[in-house]
């Protein structure tokens, strides 16, 4: 199936990425992106919507698009797989009823429940509810708040301030009616991507995201400030007790629904102290900075991979990696998380992507776009991203480093330790 046509739904770093990889795939002939930004322009069509599914709809029938591919939650919350259905375009990317796994909490808990997946203990809180006594029952370790709703992110409090956490509790049940109150997991987190349909499983290779904004795992927590993949925690034995009691309960789950779920399951992990590991969460998309490192490390052709489990046509892909190892670092902007400054220039980085090629060190962009000259300028928290792919971590980790160090923003930070756990 040659010159495929293939609409990109997202404007970040995951969504470049997955532009870079499409690219790559000698089925694929016409990229276009929704709304896209300076990056994915090098690489497809950009569109200038707003990400309303009616608006989106629209465009993908004009172009009569082979494969729509969603990037961010919240047009598939909205509903945009189902209507991409019925309009007969397959669509990467679970229907509305089952991208519910992030637009809820509760919901993926009760899945979980169901599925009999290994994650935190919880208790549903509302204004009928003790709250004392429910931190008193959670006490001993940091609390964790999690709201019910679609958060970018932030809907998520880990605190062992009991003033902080009962604040929280209660605006979130003012906003959102309840919120939930999950027990503490120790470990060590982890990242796995598993493409799914209605017919097989792919998993991907295990990565680890940095949340934390500065060195060492301080500071606030963000969007994610790098990943390198493969994750050396997932041994070979942790992965093997992902797969039992996770992938494969939800994949079974997840298949048997009216309408078996079409897309990738983020799994967020904490291994513990067993090596036992436990959903922290689901998302129902790519990850990012995690997409960044992950599809790289594919030989499989990625429209093959994703208009399989868009068509329940996985079973026929077979699933083939690189060896070795990918690293990326984000640059962000003054003020990130909080409040980042946009609109300063990039230097360095024209020059840069003439000279870099994809699969050996390269830049993701996100918050990039031109300005009235053309020239690149900062228009995000998290503006780009340094990738690079090598033979072990160590020289893959400095790859990444080599390209940062040509970029300058003024007042732009990123850290320089990802990838530490893993590098001794």
């Amino acid at each position: 199936m040659n010159g495929a046509t293939v609409v990109v739904v997202g404007s970040g770093g995951r969504e470049h990425a997955l532009c870079l990889s499409l690219d790559a795939s000698a089925k694929v002939e016409t990229i276009h992106c929704v709304p896209g930004n300076a990056g994915t322009a090098q690489l497809a069509t950009n569109h200038a919507l707003d990400v309303k599914v009616d608006a989106v709809i629209d465009l993908v029938v004009e172009l009569e698009a082979d494969l729509v591919v969603v990037g961010p939650e919240a047009p598939l919350c909205e509903g945009l797989a189902d209507a991409c259905a019925s309009v007969g375009i397959p669509c990467f990317g679970p229907v509305a009823a089952l991208a519910h796994l992030e637009g809820s909490k509760l919901h993926a808990k009760q899945t979980m429940e169901t599925a009999g997946v290994p994650t935190a203990a919880y208790v549903r809180l509302d204004e009928e509810s003790d709250l004392e006594a429910a931190l008193d029952a959670y006490s001993g370790e940091p609390w964790v708040v999690k709201r019910d709703v679609l958060a970018g992110g932030k809907g998520v409090v880990v605190t062992s301030d009991r003033a902080e956490a009962k604040s929280f509790i209660q605006s979130s049940i003012a906003s959102d009616g309840f919120v939930l109150l999950e027990a503490f997991l120790p470990g060590e987190e982890a990242s796995m991507l598993v493409v799914m349909d209605g017919t097989a499983y792919r998993t991907l290779p295990a990565s680890q995201d940095h949340k934390r904004a500065y060195d060492g795992d301080e500071g606030p927590n963000t969007g994610g400030m790098g990943a390198y993949c493969p994750a050396p925690v997932v041994s070979a034995s942790v992965h093997e007790k992902i797969i039992q009691r996770i992938v494969e309960p939800m994949h079974e789950h997840l298949s048997n629904q009216e309408i078996p779920y079409r897309g990738v399951l983020f799994i967020g992990l904490m291994i513990d102290q067993h090596d036992d590991p436990y959903v922290v969460e689901f998302n129902v998309r790519f990850g990012d900075p995690e997409c960044q490192v992950t599809l790289p490390l594919l030989k499989t052709d990625m429209y093959s991979l994703l208009h399989g489990a868009a068509t329940d046509g996985l079973a026929d892909v077979e699933l083939e990696l690189h060896a070795g190892s990918a690293v990326t670092v984000v640059l962000a902007s003054e003020g990130y998380p909080a409040s980042p400054i946009k609109g300063r220039s990039l230097d360095g980085l024209a020059s840069l992507v003439s000279k870099t090629t994809y699969g050996q060190a390269w830049v993701n962009f996100a918050g990039v776009s031109t300005d009235a000259n053309g020239m690149f300028i900062a228009s995000g928290g998290r503006v780009l991203s340094c990738t690079a792919l090598g033979e072990d971590l160590l020289s893959t980790q400095q790859s990444a480093y080599q390209l940062m160090s040509k970029i300058e923003l003024e007042g732009g930070h990123f850290r320089t330790d990802i990838a530490h756990r893993a590098i001794h």
